[in-house]
This record gives C-alpha cells, structure tokens and sequence, in this order.
C-alpha cells in the first residue's frame, strides 16, 4: 500500500474529547472501526490492521502466527520507540513469543493461581480497610483515585514483591510516563532506565542481606537467580512488569467502576445487600468499561486469514478487546451495563498464550473493595459535574485522573 493511499486511511485511535468515559466510539466512529477487519492509519504514518469482532479477536490472539515482540517488521507502534539496549527488554515476558515466554511465565504462573490468591486474600481485606480509613479521614469530599483506588493495588503488589510502598511517588510517576502514548522517546528511556536502576538496586541488596523473606523477588532470587535459571536483568524486567500492571489497572478499573456505580444507585446497593452477586458484577464491569481501550499490538510473522481477511507476514494487526466486549453477537445490548448479565466470555484481560497473569489477582481486589466501599460508604456519590471530570485519554490504560466524592 503507498503512502498516499494510507494517509485516506481512518486514524487509530481516533481523539474524540467530547465522549464520555463509558463511550467507546460514537456513532460516525463506529461506522469506520466496527465490523471485519479493516486497515487503519496509525500517529507514526504507518498503517494496520484493526480486528474489532470478539470471534476474530480470539482467533488471532490465539493464532501462531502473531508476535508480541515489538521489534519485529511491521510491528503496529503508536509512538517511535526509544533507543533500547539488550537489557532494557530482558525479563518482560509479554512482548515475548514461543519458548521464551513460556519459560519466564512459567516461573510466575503458580504465585497467581486462584488458590494462591485465595491466601493472600486477608492482606487484601486489611489493605482495603485501611485504604478506606485513610479516605473517610480525608473528607467530605475526597479524591476516591488518590486516597482508595490507587493506594490500594500499589500496597498489595508492593507487598507481594517486596517492594517498599514508601517508594510509590517514585515508581507511579515513571509508571505514568511510560504509558502516556504522548512521552518523548528521551523521558520514556530516562523512565525505564530509572525504573529497572531501581528494582536492580533492590534485587542487589536483597542478595547481600538475605533474611528469609517470603516476598516474590526474594523467593525467585533463592529459587532461580541463585541456581542459574534465571539472570537479573530478567528479574529486573519481570518485577518491573508486575509492578506497572500490578497497580495501574486495577487502580483504573476501581476508579471508573465507582463512577459508573455510583450513577446507578440501586447497582451500587447490590454490592452491599448482595455481596455474593459482587464476583458476577465484577466480570461485567471488566466487560463493559475494557480499560486497555487502544488495543493489543501485534506482528504477523505468517500469512494468515483473520475474519475473512487475508493478512500477510511483516503486517501489523490491532486488536480491540474493549470494542469485542461490547459485540453484540456475543452480547446482547452489549453498550449497556448489566449487573446481572453473564458476561464471563469478555476479553479484558486478553486472550490465549498472553493473556493476564494477574487476573485472579485483579479479581479479588476489584471484589472485595467495592463491595467493602459499598459497605462502608452506601451513601457515596460523586462531588463534579461529569464535564469536570478529566479522563486519561493519552493513555495505555484508560482512567480518571481524580474521582471527587463525597457522602
């Protein structure tokens, strides 16, 4: 395809400030992205293709012949790449492929396992409590994403690794920076090189004092740095993802969730009088609000037939797990949100060999703090009007920057 050609292309993402935070796409979008694969133009001028159809999606996430590696030829970017040394990509095991990934996931797979999950659940429940402590000393109002929504995944994935959460101002700005699709190639290096200097300096201080701790980098410094199977940069690139992922979408997710709640009181009340229903709600807010709203990223390393639509190897695909969650083949209604709706066949979270490691994780925490906000605060409600409300546009993970509330 020329360059002329692609520049009539419709734009991916398109930058509509006028939707609200619940509005994927309106209706003049959706006659350009929706339905079978179709070629879009991205920021960098190069053009891909865009898989929005929940049947299509699975199929290429779970195709052979799609890379991660974001190195790869025709691989789909939504900003230049920064200068990157070998060590900078060591470790981060979802822009992996084939054995590679499979042997770094592999050491993690058992630490987020439901029935690990279910262990640490108590830890979650304290962390919980005090977060809302913490909220109700703040106000009325109070800024929920400050004071509960963040605090709280950061708190629990800081104890999981043993990192200290005294750190957080530290590695929640640089965690911001690096997904900001508006980011200078020069700060996105600067973030990442200040980010794994970081997590090298705890890794290297947790080898020279060992103390027996139970955290993840130091049993996987017993259990695999030390024998060889595992060296540290990889480490570095692998608590650096969990860390990243590990509070930023989570935190995101609560955010949206109380707004959307909290403007259907009577969905908020279930969570308090019903809280069995809370797993169930739970999957239908992952459904309906998708927060990686961009898409996955992948290359074709093959010739292969995505929903009809033949896609040669050295191409790039986007693929819209936020727009496959509102299919309304799968879906019915699928832009409405329904608490009682079974929504377990949603994509938030990926699908196939990449999809979420911490899902269960995720899970438990979304859970158990709404249903514990709903508890606590059954009178919430949001202090700005919606046009106040700032959402994070230019971000990987969409959010709120701020949720003032009060009760």
């Amino acid at each position: 395809m020329t360059r002329a050609v692609e520049a009539e292309l419709p734009l991916w993402p398109p930058v509509n400030l006028a939707r609200g935070p619940f509005a994927l796409l309106d209706e003049s979008e959706r006659d350009r992205y929706v339905g079978p694969v179709t070629r879009v133009r991205l920021p960098t001028g190069h053009a891909a293709w865009l898989v929005t159809r929940h049947a299509d999606v699975r199929q290429l996430l779970r195709h052979p012949g799609f890379s991660s590696d974001l190195t790869r030829p025709g691989f789909p970017l939504l900003r230049p790449l920064p200068p990157q040394a070998p060590e900078d990509v060591k470790g981060s095991f979802i822009r992996m492929d084939g054995a590679e990934h499979a042997r770094l996931r592999r050491m993690l797979t058992a630490e987020f396992m439901i029935k690990n999950v279910r262990r640490i659940e108590p830890l979650i429940r304290q962390t919980v409590d005090e977060s809302l402590t913490d909220l109700a000393a703040a106000g009325p109002p109070a800024d929920l994403v400050s004071t509960f929504a963040l605090p709280l995944p950061s708190m629990v994935i800081c104890h999981l690794l043993g990192v200290p959460y005294a750190d957080h101002d530290f590695f929640q700005s640089r965690s911001r920076a690096l997904l900001d699709q508006q980011t200078s190639p020069e700060v996105l290096r600067t973030a990442v090189q200040e980010l794994r200097d970081y997590i090298r300096g705890l890794i290297g201080a947790k080898r020279a004092h060992p103390d027996g701790s139970e955290d993840l980098l130091s049993r996987l410094i017993a259990e695999r740095v030390e024998p060889g199977e595992l060296d540290v940069d990889e480490l570095v690139g692998m608590a650096l993802l969990l860390l990243i992922a590990g509070h930023e979408t989570t935190a995101n997710m609560i955010g949206l969730s109380v707004l959307l709640l909290t403007r259907h009181p009577g969905q908020f009340t279930i969570l308090r009088d019903e809280p069995d229903r809370a797993a169930g709600v739970v999957e239908e807010l992952l459904r309906y609000l998708s927060i990686v709203r961009t898409g996955l990223f992948r290359a074709a390393t093959e010739d292969a037939e995505i929903g009809g639509q033949l896609i040669r190897a050295g191409e790039g695909a986007i693929v819209l797990i936020s727009l496959a969650n509102r299919d309304a083949a799968v879906f019915d209604d699928g832009d409405d949100f329904d608490p009682y709706r079974q929504a377990h066949q949603h994509v938030a979270f990926g699908f196939g060999v990449h999809q979420c490691i911490g899902q269960p994780l995720a899970r438990a925490e979304l859970r158990i703090a709404l249903v514990e906000l709903a508890r606590r605060f059954p009178d919430l409600r949001v202090a700005a009007a919606p046009q106040e409300l700032r959402t994070r546009d230019n971000s990987i993970v969409f959010g709120l920057d701020a949720l003032p509330v009060t009760w």
